[in-house]
């Protein structure tokens, strides 16, 4: 390879950091927001974070066709190749973080229309581990950081411990309060959808 031609792959290269960046950007504001409306009760809020899947899922495409182009053009290899496979890999795992924010913002829009019932677990403690996920492993692969990478890899317990947890508070919650079943229920699948976040943070 040239030294002309290993400006251009490097060049090619810090651009798709941009673009991971951005989406990483759009899919953390989405969690965030998802998280937002749930905290505070707001339809408007949870309706904003549905409306704005379509982006994601259109910056989804972009980058992986600039990958596939950066691969068909430049041919890269060593280095260069292994990044462009890990952003083919990671770029799905942020698309489907994505989708699971539009999950939690749906069920937020439904509790939003029911009558105010407490959440059965530590909803604020587990959305914040969440999102502090999120970051450090975009960070750690922006910055090449493998120890930030491995604290990502050891948080993902206390996630799921809070998870399993919550079952148990939720079932003696219905159980003392009939009337807010359906609330209840859906704060389940809040605690289901933030916690396979993690998993995709892992993957990350």
């Amino acid at each position: 390879m040239t030294r002309m031609q290993k400006l251009l792959i490097h060049r090619e290269i810090d651009k798709l950091r941009q673009h991971v960046l951005a989406l990483s950007a759009l899919v953390e504001a989405s969690v965030h927001g998802a998280v937002k409306a749930v905290h505070e009760r707001d339809p408007a809020r949870a309706r904003s974070v549905i409306d704005g899947d379509p982006e994601i899922d259109q910056a989804e495409v972009d980058l992986e066709e600039e990958c596939l182009k950066i691969l068909a053009l430049h041919q890269p290899v060593a280095g260069d190749l292994r990044y462009i496979v890990a952003v083919l890999k990671i770029n799905n795992d942020l698309e489907r973080i994505g989708d699971l924010a539009v999950d939690v913002a749906e069920r937020a829009e439904m509790i939003a229309a029911r009558r105010p019932c407490e959440i059965p677990f530590d909803f604020d403690g587990m959305s914040v581990k969440v999102m502090s996920m999120l970051r450090k492993s975009r960070d750690a692969l922006v910055e090449a950081d493998a120890q930030l990478a491995y604290e990502v890899l050891g948080s993902d317990d206390e996630i799921d411990a809070i998870n399993r947890g919550m079952y148990a508070m939720a079932t003696r919650a219905m159980l003392e309060r009939h009337d807010s079943i359906e609330t209840l229920l859906l704060t389940v699948g809040i605690s289901r959808s933030l916690e396979r976040i993690p998993d995709h943070a892992n993957n990350i």
